[in-house]
């Protein structure tokens, strides 16, 4: 038997063993792994052809479903031209959708390995961790963080031409693996953070979620030690959230909000590179485009479906549309002085005689920063007047008492109840 594998020399003496009578067909389609019918279908080979029959008809020839040279070489030279970067998964997608080839994904991985376009790494040790199972419903649990990237790469660049970072901000359902929302960022302050939670409880089609699951950046959570056992100590996203009664939940590690941890992974890969093939240069035009294209196909693609039925984010109350600005603002503390100005971030700020409520010196009053930067002052949830003054105010000596709905020397008139006390009428 020269010529033969190991393999296939052991099939032949099973198989000669069978036409000798020695064993039984059941007896070798057991040994083989075959059904008794395959095993006289070989027999009859053998008989008719030969030993050499139990060797495939296609041993050492091309297949009959082989991929031609023409396809290979067209696929590899648009990888070369416009998918040079790309992972092997991303590359087949793009072939398809745009040149018309429609092969494996181990194929294009083995075509880029052996020019030298995809190099296959080691599989990493990874340290034990349990999966957490997903929510049931939508809307349940939004994974949220911010990832600072070189999104747009070098078509936007500063004044020196150095490539200028972003930050993407986006929302991952628990339950469906869909990205609820993204935008792109200068940064994870604060404002930007209020800016997209801000839209994301008025879009229509989604609204307050029950909870949400970050890490401890200290835009979400105070982590100073003092704060640990004080639950007075709140962050003013942890604020605005406790009004909208959203739950906000914090993760000991990156792997607890892995599902976040990994779409930033392929974000970074795909999102990229999408962007790229569109020529998107601007962060206004990244938006759009990751908006109106990216998410839309992102989510049929990956996205999955729930275990149970049902939308689990809650509509904004009409109390909570018509406070949403003051929800989602900025809130500071200051104290009113004796000539009833403030001082507020390097600007002063003059509170006008008459006000919706009375207002005394030394009063603790709250200073709002909203969201298009206008500053308001209130106290006894009352908006109060004011005036900008250019700089430090000077020192005056004849200042009001009070400051109240009404000038300090208004006289009631005739049938005012004070009057009707004083003189003993009614």
């Amino acid at each position: 038997m020269a010529g033969f594998t190991l393999k296939e020399q052991e099939k032949a003496t099973i198989l000669k063993q069978a036409l000798e009578g020695q064993i039984t067909n059941d007896h070798a389609a057991r040994k083989l792994g075959l059904s008794v019918r395959q095993v006289q279908r070989v027999k009859a080979s053998i008989r008719k052809g030969g030993i050499v029959s139990v060797v495939h008809k296609l041993k050492g020839r091309p297949g009959n479903h082989r991929i031609t040279e023409e396809i290979k070489q067209a696929s590899l030279q648009a990888i070369k031209e416009h998918y040079s970067d790309f992972k092997p998964t991303f590359a087949t997608e793009k072939l398809g959708e745009h040149h018309g080839i429609h092969i494996s994904y181990g194929t294009t991985r083995l075509w880029m390995i052996q020019e030298g376009l995809w190099k296959p790494r080691k599989q990493k040790q990874r340290k034990y961790f349990s999966w957490r199972r997903r929510k049931d419903y939508f809307g349940e649990l939004q994974q949220f963080d911010g990832s600072y990237h070189y999104w747009l790469e070098d078509r936007y660049l500063d004044a020196e031409g150095n490539q200028i970072e972003m930050c993407l901000l986006a929302a991952i359902d628990d339950a469906t693996g869909e990205i609820t929302k993204a935008e792109f960022a200068e940064h994870e302050g604060v404002i930007p953070v209020f800016r997209f939670w801000k839209g994301y409880v008025e879009d229509k089609d989604l609204g307050k979620p029950t909870s949400i699951y970050l890490d401890r950046f200290s835009t979400y959570k105070i982590n100073h030690k003092a704060a640990l056992d004080n639950a007075q100590l709140k962050t003013q996203f942890q604020r605005a959230m406790g009004v909208l009664g959203v739950t906000v939940i914090f993760a000991n590690s990156p792997q607890a909000k892995g599902r976040v941890e990994r779409l930033f992974g392929t974000l970074q890969d795909r999102l990229i590179k999408e962007m790229r093939l569109a020529g998107i240069k601007t962060p206004e035009q990244a938006n759009i485009f990751l908006k109106e294209v990216f998410l839309p196909a992102f989510n049929n693609k990956f996205a999955v479906i729930p275990a149970k039925t049902g939308d689990a984010h809650r509509k904004l109350q009409e109390q909570e549309k018509v406070q949403i600005q003051h929800i989602f603002s900025v809130h500071e503390a200051r104290r009113v002085t004796n000539d009833f100005t403030i001082q507020f971030k390097n600007q002063y700020y003059q509170l006008k005689e008459i006000q919706p409520t009375t207002v005394r010196p030394k009063e603790i009053i709250l200073m709002e920063t909203w969201l298009d930067e206008s500053v308001h002052i209130l106290f006894k949830e009352q908006e109060l007047q004011y005036l900008e003054l250019p700089g430090k105010p000077q020192k005056q000596y004849k200042q009001p008492p009070i400051l109240t709905t009404h000038k300090l020397n208004w006289k009631p008139p005739a049938d005012h109840p004070w009057r009707k006390l004083r003189y003993g009428k009614g």
